[in-house]
């Protein structure tokens, strides 16, 4: 057999397993390249929000948190019509595998519900704008910390000391926000019943203030100190209750700082602030006499000398 004969023999399927291969090639660069265009225009999207939104934070929150998740579907739509349409150019039919998908997926169902559980809770999560990145929240009452990541399958948050939590989807039942809109931060402070409530309540007010004035501070918060009053009767201490309403996530700071000056306020005024008191009963005999309670001072060699 001459080289003739053998170009006229395997020379069309030399010529189809090249275009196929090109073909399939070209299907894969189209995918790269559209996926790349898809997640540079969902970044530019959302950069424009956040500078078009400027120090709203909330908005630039949720629209990263979008971002970060349209990215994701697109990646996986993408790469979905991608291996169908190289399967198609290897000749491998997609609706018998479409036909098994579906058999199968039903009986895989069964033990995956807790996973679709979990993308039909992340998106309604996204799509009511429960969590975002960056929100301080509280999940139930098992965790709690900022939000780093918001998927459809999980939410990642990290706690005060470093922890990671994963959350499923499925297993948010209840979430608070504490970064929405505004915050208060709450104080409840406790005084001495000899003193005078009237006026430890203008010493306090003073002190909030003096806060509010700070440079520093005074940004954060966001109303003058709102005085609740007398809230309860302690074993030992008259509470007071009052708070700041001030930026969200800055309800501790203020709160840290609120108290430290406070305490100084209440040292140079002479305000106590009182330790539990304890008061021992010695017991009655069967006649009703309480009996004598011994008590004596003794004094060490030091206290002599």
């Amino acid at each position: 057999m001459d080289f003739a004969e053998l170009v006229s023999q395997f020379g069309p399927g030399i010529r189809s397993v090249t275009m196929t291969s090109l073909r399939i090639v070209l299907i894969v660069v189209l995918a790269w390249v559209a996926a790349t265009l898809f997640s540079r225009t969902i970044r530019a999207f959302r950069i424009r929000v956040a500078n078009r939104m400027g120090e709203d934070r909330e908005s630039v929150k949720r629209a990263e948190t979008l971002g970060r998740v349209f990215r994701y579907l697109v990646t996986v739509v993408i790469s979905l019509i991608t291996a169908m349409l190289v399967l198609g150019e290897l000749g491998i039919s997609v609706a018998p595998i479409l036909g098994a998908a579906g058999v199968v997926g039903l009986a895989v169902g069964f033990g995956a519900q807790s996973l679709v559980k979990d993308y039909f809770t992340g998106f309604f999560l996204l799509l009511e704008n429960q969590i975002r990145e960056g929100d301080v929240v509280r999940i139930d009452s098992n965790h709690a910390g900022l939000v780093e990541v918001v998927t459809l399958r999980h939410v990642q948050l990290r706690d005060y000391d470093g922890n990671v939590h994963f959350v499923p989807n499925s297993q948010i039942s209840t979430v608070v926000n504490m970064s929405r809109g505004f915050a208060n931060a709450v104080m409840d402070i406790g005084v001495a019943y000899r003193e005078n409530v009237d006026e430890v309540m203008a010493v306090m007010h003073e002190v909030g203030e003096a806060l509010r004035e700070d440079a520093e501070f005074g940004k954060r918060i966001l109303d003058k100190l709102e005085m609740a009053g007398v809230d309860r009767w302690g074993d030992s201490a008259v509470v007071l209750r009052c708070r700041f309403r001030v930026k969200p996530l800055e309800q501790w700071a203020v709160r840290r700082e609120y108290l430290r000056r406070l305490k100084a306020a209440f040292d140079e005024r002479g305000i106590e602030i009182p330790y539990p008191h304890l008061t021992v009963y010695a017991g009655q005999d069967k006649t009703g006499d309480a009996p004598i309670f011994p008590l004596r001072l003794s004094r060490g060699p030091s206290a002599a000398q």
